[in-house]
C-alpha cells in the first residue's frame, strides 16, 4: 500500500464520518420541526374549536334577520381570522425562536465539527508525516535486506568455494594418509619380518655362543688336567732325581 493510497483512506473516512454525522444532526432538527408544526397544527383546532363555542356565546343568531345574521358570520369570521393570524403569528414566533436556537446549536456544532475537523487535520498530517518516515524507513530496510542478500550471496559463494577446496586438499590428504599408512604397514611387516629373521639369527648366535662356551670350558678342562698331571709327573722326577744326586 503506497503513502497516497492510504491518505486518501483516511480522507475517504474521515469525510464519510463528518457526513454521516451532519446527516443525523440534519435528520434530528427535522424530526423536531416536524413534531413541532403538528403540535401547533393541534394547537389551531383546538382553538378554533374554543372560539366557536365562545363565538356562539357571544353572538347569538336566534331571532336575527338575514342582515344581522350576515354581520354576525362575517364579524365572527374576521374574528376568527384575527385569532387564527394572531395564534399563527405566535407559533411563527416560537418557530423563529425555535429555529433561531437550531442555527445556533447547529453553529456551535459547526464550530465544534470544525475544531474537531482542524484536530483531525493535524492527526492525520502528524500519521501522514509518521507513514511518510515509516515508509522512509522501511525503504532503508529494504535496501539494507538487499545488499545484504547479495553480501551474504557473495559470501556463500567464496565459503562454498573454499570448502570445495579444502574438501579437495582432505581427499587428497586422506589420500596420502591412506598411501602412507599402507606403506608404513608394509615397511612395519618387513621390519617385523627381519626383526622375527634377526631374532632367529641371534638364537643361532646364542646357541653357537653356549656351545662355543661349552667346549671352551671342556677344552680349559682338559688343559687344567692335563697341566696337572703334567706337573705332579714333572714334581715326580724331580724327587727322584733329588736322592740320586746325594748320593
Amino acid at each position: 500500500m503506497t503513502m497516497e493510497n492510504t491518505k486518501k483512506r483516511v480522507m475517504d473516512w474521515f469525510k464519510s464520518t463528518n457526513i454521516n454525522q451532519e446527516q443525523d444532526s440534519v435528520e434530528q432538527q427535522i424530526s423536531i420541526a416536524e413534531a413541532t408544526e403538528e403540535e401547533q397544527l393541534l394547537n389551531i383546532k383546538k382553538i378554533e374549536q374554543e372560539n366557536e363555542q365562545n363565538n356562539n356565546h357571544i353572538f347569538s343568531k336566534d331571532n336575527q334577520d338575514k342582515v344581522v345574521l350576515d354581520v354576525i358570520v362575517s364579524l365572527e369570521n374576521m374574528i376568527k381570522d384575527r385569532q387564527l393570524i394572531l395564534y399563527k403569528n405566535k407559533g411563527l414566533e416560537e418557530q423563529l425562536f425555535a429555529a433561531n436556537e437550531t442555527i445556533s446549536r447547529i453553529k456551535q456544532e459547526l464550530m465544534k465539527k470544525d475544531q474537531l475537523l482542524q484536530e483531525k487535520s493535524k492527526e492525520i498530517r502528524g500519521l501522514e508525516s509518521s507513514l511518510t518516515n515509516k515508509q522512509m524507513s522501511y525503504d532503508q530496510l529494504l535496501e539494507d535486506y538487499k545488499e545484504y542478500q547479495n553480501n551474504s550471496r557473495i559470501e556463500y559463494e567464496k565459503i562454498s568455494n573454499q570448502l570445495e577446496t579444502e574438501i579437495n586438499k582432505y581427499n587428497k590428504l586422506n589420500e596420502e594418509s591412506i598411501n602412507n599408512q599402507y606403506q608404513s604397514m608394509l615397511k612395519i611387516n618387513e621390519l617385523e619380518e627381519k626383526v622375527r629373521s634377526l631374532a632367529t639369527e641371534n638364537q643361532q648366535y646364542v646357541q653357537q655362543y653356549k656351545k662355543i662356551l661349552d667346549e671352551k670350558s671342556e677344552l680349559m678342562k682338559t688343559i687344567n688336567d692335563f697341566t696337572e698331571r703334567m706337573s705332579f709327573s714333572f714334581s715326580q722326577k724331580t724327587t727322584v732325581s733329588a736322592p740320586s744326586d746325594s748320593e
